[in-house]
């Protein structure tokens, strides 16, 4: 009697919803939103840029998602998301969450494959219960840091992780029929320094979580979804996640799937927020023309940190899956991504002694061309010279030109992958906004990026690292105490800055770590 009413149930939602898509796209479309984690990049910010275009995303408890201590909770999401689907006309879609609990949890997890397999399959279910909503889902190829601490990788990559690291670096080159004798014997010797045990579970991890993508490929091919992308998390020209990406690639072109439909990108944590885009664009039937304007010197031929690809390929990947079109035509352009890239072509951390806060002739030259462009165009600027962080002489050059407040959108924010997908994206919405809004969103970026992860970020963490160089990974009782501390580094800096002096905000420590703050502004 129950499967008879779940049945009869989901016939009069699919009924309806033949109803109500037969009208025109509109802001009151409702599009599920199902998140990575419950980090600011990957929730609220993308949810407060999907409002402030009229948009109100449809998110799950926050309970339900991954936090800075546990996974998520798979079932409850599933059964959110299942309550949800039959009134939806969009679902964007982190699998990581729904498959292993978060994206961290997909690096540390014991599930086996047929467990991954199941809880994968699922998504096709998504298409009887509502044929109509349009599913944009992202996965992830499990990251290859050269290090890390933190919690956030099995407990052996804070000692053993640039031994793997390398390790994977000459599988990638064995794979690929590259590997000199010399490096085979470095090979063989880095097996017998890695314990056999750990380097069994390293790979089991990934064998499984490349199958599961394989998998979520085959039903890309079904048309489950509308669009899959699949982010490199954490890369490097040679590594393992490079050489997973390559072989997911041909997995796609033996189902033959096309720009359309599926797309391999660097970079995880902007994916939710170009995919909600995305879903919107198409509900709008439209589609953005974007024309790329680089800073002078190496321009887009450099490959930036945490990166195998250079930064004009990324562009142009990240441009296909945000289901807009690149453009020769400046004047025809919908929007201009300005691209603020280092002259020599060598990335560095913005914790840097480079990143000093005076600007370059470089600089001075780019923020000039800035200057004459924003007068006639909506230009996102991407600022992606130093990762993590913001470029200090460039800001200062574009505060001299009073240029802070005339962006459609900025992002500086950790990689140059999630920073130019994050730009791309708000930029391309910012359009539908009230300049209020416009500029609320550009004074979080410029707080974020430029303010704590440039500046206040590196004297916490030399002030932290005299006591106990962990504390910045996970900042315990220590959390009120280090806020206080950020809170009077934020009034020192925004009284400098005239276009952020007088803001009303607040900042916490989301993750409990000095990693990442959460901004709002008030």
């Amino acid at each position: 009697m129950y499967m008879q009413i779940k049945h009869l149930l989901t016939l009069l939602a699919i009924v309806i919803s033949t109803f109500t898509y037969a009208h025109p796209a509109h802001a009151d479309a409702k599009i599920i939103y199902i998140p990575l984690d419950n980090r600011p990049v990957c929730l609220d910010y993308v949810q407060d840029t999907a409002q402030k275009a009229g948009y109100n995303l449809a998110v799950p408890p926050v309970k339900l998602l991954s936090n800075h201590k546990d996974g998520g909770n798979m079932e409850g999401l599933w059964k959110w998301l299942e309550a949800e689907a039959p009134t939806a006309r969009a679902a964007v879609l982190a699998t990581d969450s729904l498959n292993y609990g978060g994206l961290v949890a997909s690096r540390k997890h014991e599930y086996s494959f047929r467990f991954l397999a199941e809880k994968t399959v699922l998504l096709q279910s998504l298409n009887a219960i509502n044929p109509y909503m349009k599913i944009f889902a992202f996965s992830t190829i499990m990251r290859t840091p050269r290090q890390s601490a933190g919690n956030v990788e099995p407990n052996y990559y804070d000692y053993f992780g640039p031994s793997i690291f390398r390790l994977s670096q000459l599988e990638d080159k064995e794979d690929n029929k590259s590997l000199t004798v010399n490096e085979l014997q470095e090979k063989y010797d880095l097996l017998r320094k890695i314990p056999s045990y750990l380097l069994l579970d390293w790979n089991d991890r990934r064998e499984k979580n490349l199958r599961t993508n394989e998998q979520l490929i085959d039903m890309a091919h079904d048309n489950v979804f509308e669009f899959l992308a699949i982010g490199k998390d954490d890369c490097a020209p040679l590594s393992r996640t490079h050489m997973e990406s390559r072989h997911l690639a041909k997995s796609a072109a033996a189902n033959k799937l096309s720009s359309k439909k599926f797309q391999i990108v660097p970079g995880v944590d902007q994916l939710g927020m170009l995919l909600v885009t995305r879903a919107i664009n198409e509900l709008k039937g439209s589609t953005p023309k974007i024309y790329v304007e680089y800073a002078p010197g190496k321009g887009g031929s450099t490959i930036p940190l945490y990166s195998d690809e250079s930064v004009h390929d990324s562009i142009a990947h990240q441009i296909i899956v945000l289901g807009a079109k690149e453009t020769s035509n400046k004047e025809k352009a919908d929007l201009i991504l300005a691209v603020n890239t280092p002259f020599n072509g060598v990335f560095q951390d913005s914790t840097s002694n480079e990143n000093a806060p005076y600007g370059s002739e470089a600089n001075k030259k780019f923020a000039k061309e800035l200057s004459a462009l924003t007068k006639v165009h909506p230009v996102a600027l991407a600022d992606i010279s130093y990762a993590n962080g913001s470029d200090n002489g460039f800001m200062l050059e574009l505060e001299n030109r009073n240029l802070l407040p005339s962006f459609a959108a900025y992002s500086g924010w950790n990689t140059a992958d999630n920073s130019i997908g994050f730009a791309l994206a708000q930029g391309v919405l910012a359009k539908n906004m009230s300049q209020q809004d416009k500029e609320n969103l550009l004074k979080i970026r410029y707080l974020d990026d430029w303010i704590y992860q440039s500046n206040i970020r590196y004297r916490l963490a030399l002030e932290i690292e005299r006591q106990d160089f962990k504390l910045k990974y996970d900042l315990g009782k220590y959390y009120n105490k280090i806020l206080g501390a950020t809170n009077k580094y934020f009034t020192k800096y925004t009284s400098q800055e005239p276009f952020l002096k007088g803001t009303n905000y607040t900042v916490e420590f989301p993750w409990n770590r000095l990693f990442e703050i959460d901004v709002k502004i008030q």
